[in-house]
């Protein structure tokens, strides 16, 4: 079975997928991962079968493409599907003209991954609840 990226309005099944990932194993309290930025997004999800395993969302800000909130179940890991996330948020964005830069705050120990799906790192490290971070970029 082929794993593919979709579009969707389902916000449960993706909150449901941030839930288990960013709160349940990763530690992020609730004000740390519900904001309002859900709302204007396009929402990302791949299905095994009829099951959610991975979301991202993508935005417009500032005239720069953003993807975030990145993430993927653990039975869902080792399959690549983070990188399609990826590999679809920036197909979407080359198809904006408007848009010539895509970034993403990635978790510190998940850089070589973004470098290797053409992001560079830039500005200072920080905190994202407890977790070291880095914001990356790259050109579309």
């Amino acid at each position: 079975m082929t794993l593919e990226v979709i579009e969707t309005d389902d916000l449960a099944a993706c909150h449901a997928i941030r839930r288990a990932v960013f709160i349940d194993e990763q530690g992020f309290t609730d004000e740390e991962e519900w904001d309002d930025l859900d709302e204007g997004s396009i929402k990302l999800l791949i299905k095994d079968g009829t099951q959610p395993v991975a979301t991202a969302r993508l935005l417009v800000q500032d005239g720069i493409g953003k993807i975030g909130r990145i993430c993927v179940l653990k039975e869902g890991r080792g399959k690549g599907l983070g990188a399609k996330l990826v590999l679809f948020g920036l197909e979407h964005f080359r198809n904006n003209p408007a848009i010539n830069t895509v970034e993403l705050g990635a978790q510190c120990h998940a850089l070589g991954f973004y470098e290797k799906l053409g992001f560079s790192a830039f500005g200072e490290e920080y905190l994202d609840g407890s977790v070291p971070h880095r914001n990356m970029r790259c050109a579309v």
